[in-house]
């Protein structure tokens, strides 16, 4: 009889711990931050906390540096600023946009932990935006949920557009290299958890990574880049946009994009007179650098033989990422929202676009991607967007994971979004289930499928493993079964999704890969 008896002791001096700690300041690296405890919970949340230098003045375009200590206790009650972007996510989600700045270089916490005997798992989140918009705090990424799950959530900012991705002449003349400013950013934040998390009641030794769509990308990358090693220990890639345009060498065209400095350059003297030297190259007015950006902008992860040593695809290719577990996985209308972006409106237009596009390649295009009217049309156009962008490299991410001793698993996200059922299983949506956040006035089955996600999502988090008593058996990835965890109306294993059409994509990018590239001089 004295088990139980010391069980719930161990339980009372856990929770009477964790109320002690409420609303107390916390001891960083770099001073003290006071938090704010939720009302009704044991979860505090501590805002805006910088994790490195605000990267203005001189540090524009340089590594992330450290942060200036400061003197008595920080508030952490406010969300900091967000990097400099545009209006038009904030307008597509339905929030306001926050303060916009160069000085942007922050994080949030949430934890249930502070005062616990046992050190839970972290989770940071990497937002989402095209490399060129979002923010860590965005409405739909509170980490409320998860906190109570037994999970200390971190999300955060990093530059964006071209103060976080631009590769310049001048640049590498400085640094040897130039380029993936934002990367860094992310890896100073993971630095920044090694040396401080354990206060907020973290295990700096289970640290998993994950995010959606350039989150994905970011995760994608972070994994097959030697500078995450010791830092990450699970990842999750949430439809990953890994594109052939969107991972450019740093001085050297691919067939599918040029040069990484050479698109640089080529910006700024598009924009800039008489840019020269560094000097006058930091001295651009961020808004004039915004400005230029939303006419248009190329933004690419460079493969720059420092961070990136090698264009991530073939680093998945021969299982050289960080050997840790993976799960990634893909919505099925990855692209009904992103239709717009394809600058065809009829089925004539449309071949025209892929020969444009695919050369030689067009016709096995045109037969995994039929159109003849405009119905059609859609489906095709939804359908390429999914499979180009997102599906072909997630499950070649996963294929790499078999030549690693990490597991991988695959999902399929499937459910249709009930208040717009034409945008079907759409870019994004798994977001709010996977964080416990969807609508007071969701249904009992979405509701269900949340609770399955995220306790699929938490159970990875603190073993490698989504597997989790209750809950319908999740096979580990093989490429030989290609078996993957459809969630949706059911939740149910598969395999074989979208097989055919990524096979024959893989034909295509091998071949075009292998093309000599074009001239990218003007």
């Amino acid at each position: 009889m004295t088990k139980p008896t010391i069980r719930y002791t161990t339980i009372l001096v856990a929770v009477l711990a964790t109320a002690t700690a409420l609303g107390k300041p916390v001891q960083l690296d770099s001073g003290l931050v006071q938090g704010e405890p939720l009302q009704g919970t044991t979860v505090q949340v501590f805002r805006g906390i910088p994790y490195a230098a605000p990267p203005v003045g001189d540090l524009r375009w340089r590594e992330p540096a450290a942060v200036a200590p400061w003197e008595g206790v920080r508030s952490a009650t406010e969300f900091g600023n967000i990097c400099h972007q545009g209006p038009a996510l904030a307008a597509m989600i339905g929030e306001d946009l926050p303060t916009r700045s160069e000085d942007c270089l922050y994080l949030n916490v949430w934890t249930g932990a502070i005062g616990g005997e046992t050190k839970q798992p972290v989770m940071v989140w990497i937002h989402g935006g095209g490399l060129t918009l979002g923010w860590g705090h965005q409405r739909g990424y509170d980490g409320t949920h998860l906190a109570k799950q037994g999970v200390v959530l971190v999300s955060i900012n990093y530059r964006l557009g071209a103060l976080g991705f631009l590769a310049h002449p001048l640049l590498n003349e400085e640094a040897g290299v130039s380029g993936n400013y934002g990367l860094k950013d992310q890896i100073a934040a993971l630095e920044w958890v090694q040396r401080n998390i354990e206060a907020f009641g973290g295990d700096p030794g289970n640290v998993t990574i994950f995010g959606e769509s350039a989150g994905g990308t970011s995760v994608h990358a972070l994994i097959a880049s030697p500078r995450s090693k010791g830092l990450v220990h699970r990842g999750i890639a949430q439809s990953p946009w890994v594109t052939g345009s969107n991972y450019a060498r740093l001085d050297e065209a691919l067939p599918t994009v040029g040069s990484a400095t050479e698109n640089g350059r080529q910006w700024i003297d598009a924009h800039f007179d008489g840019i020269d030297s560094l000097a006058k190259l930091r001295a651009l007015g961020a808004d004039d650098l915004f400005a230029a950006q939303e006419t248009g902008y190329a933004v690419a992860v460079t493969v720059d033989g420092d961070f990136m040593l090698d264009h991530a695809v073939d680093v998945y290719r021969r299982g050289g990422q960080q050997d840790v577990p993976v799960i990634a996985g893909t919505n099925t209308d990855e692209g009904t929202i992103f239709l717009g972006l394809l600058p065809f409106d009829s089925p004539e237009d449309y071949g025209t676009a892929m020969q444009e596009q695919f050369g030689d390649h067009a016709s096995t295009i045109l037969n995994l991607y039929p159109a003849t009217d405009t119905r059609s049309l859609f489906a095709a156009k939804n359908q390429l967007i999914t499979d180009t962008w997102f599906v072909q490299n997630t499950r070649n991410m996963l294929a790499g994971m078999a030549k690693v001793s990490s597991n991988g698993w695959h999902y399929h996200f499937s459910r249709r979004a009930p208040q717009a059922p034409m945008l079907g299983a759409f870019h994004g949506m798994e977001i709010g289930y996977a964080f416990g956040n969807l609508d007071p006035d969701a249904s009992a089955h979405d509701q269900g499928l949340s609770d399955a996600m995220t306790r699929y999502w938490v159970q990875f988090a603190k073993t490698g493993n989504p597997n989790v008593e209750g809950l319908p058996a999740w096979p580990a990835y093989d490429p030989e079964t290609d078996q993957h965890l459809e969630l949706g109306d059911e939740i149910k294993a598969g395999a074989g999704y979208r097989k055919e059409a990524v096979d024959a994509l893989n034909e295509i990018w091998t071949a075009m890969m292998a093309a000599e590239p074009e001239d990218s001089t003007p």
